[in-house]
């Protein structure tokens, strides 16, 4: 599963952080995020990550469009509760994964529900959802 890191300037560490308490589960997938969080992420934690642009070159719309193309199938992004308005580009991504039924964690909380999930094999669905993937049958 590919699986999207985003996070507002103000929650890069807990990402980090928790990229490296959850870095087993992570190891088995493939992560892609902006250019700043990933480049955390990986040097802490090791783990490869595939960068797009910063948020404020297209980053965020990058992955916004590969959600759109079934390219990302789950999105941890931690926002900064204290932002009054959400930024186009960010409320673009949260509207895509609505539209295309991508788990999306914007909390801590969330996010440990939807990685542990994703270890027991409960988001294998997504699989289904890709072309060539085989078929979940319930």
């Amino acid at each position: 599963m590919t699986i999207a890191l985003l996070s507002h300037d103000n929650r890069k560490e807990l990402m980090v952080e928790f990229c490296i308490a959850y870095c087993g589960i992570l190891s088995k997938h493939t992560l892609c995020a902006t250019n700043t969080t990933g480049r955390l992420v990986s040097e802490a934690t090791g783990l490869p990550v595939h960068l797009f642009l910063s948020h404020d070159q297209g980053g965020s719309q990058q992955i916004g469009a590969r959600i759109a193309y079934n390219e990302i199938d789950m999105v941890l992004f931690f926002s900064d509760y204290r932002q009054v308005d959400m930024d186009p580009d960010l409320l673009y991504i949260c509207r895509q994964a609505d539209q295309y039924n991508v788990p999306m964690a914007t909390n801590v909380a969330t996010a440990e529900m939807l990685v542990q999930g994703l270890a027991r094999g409960d988001l294998d669905w997504r699989e289904a959802l890709k072309p060539g993937g085989t078929p979940f049958i319930l």
